[in-house]
């Protein structure tokens, strides 16, 4: 297996904290997967195709990163593409704990997938996906946390 780093998430919408995280894995790795979970268990705002259009056009200056949407297990995913390293973005203790247990449960049912935390940049430590959609419904302003792109589309959502 290469070094092919997946990221995971499902960017409902991808913020600048994600890219971030996707950006300096893309400086790390020879190639990253930015993995869009599909969760039929959740009602995300964008559907899976919004998803991964917004995302492409955020990463479209990184040649060596891709985006896929997978459902079901990471680890599945992570093996069927032919990866063994998970790279998970952080921002706060509780951010770890969370990604930690799932870290630890990816490693029991695949021990040759690693996962790598990185830690977020400070200035997106408090950035989450529900915040931002939290901010535009109410009319507030989310340049600056979100790609110019993702905000648009939110401003189309919300009808702004």
């Amino acid at each position: 297996m290469g070094l092919k780093a997946v990221c995971p998430g499902s960017f409902d919408p991808i913020t600048n904290g994600h890219l971030d995280i996707v950006e300096r894995a893309a400086q790390l790795f020879p190639g990253v997967v930015v993995a869009v979970l599909e969760n039929p268990s959740k009602r995300p705002l964008f559907s899976l195709e919004e998803r991964v259009n917004l995302i492409r056009a955020a990463v479209k200056h990184l040649k060596n990163v891709e985006v896929e949407c997978f459902s079901g297990l990471l680890i599945d995913f992570t093996r069927r593409i032919g990866s063994n390293l998970i790279v998970k973005g952080l921002r706060a203790i509780s951010d770890f704990e969370i990604e930690f247990q799932m870290a630890l449960n990816n490693k029991r049912m695949a021990p040759e997938v690693e996962t790598i935390f990185m830690m977020t940049k400070n200035e997106y430590s408090f950035l989450s996906s529900s915040m931002v959609k939290e901010i535009i419904q109410f009319g507030g302003d989310v340049r600056g946390l979100v790609p110019p792109g993702v905000e648009a589309a939110l401003k189309q959502k919300y009808g702004l």
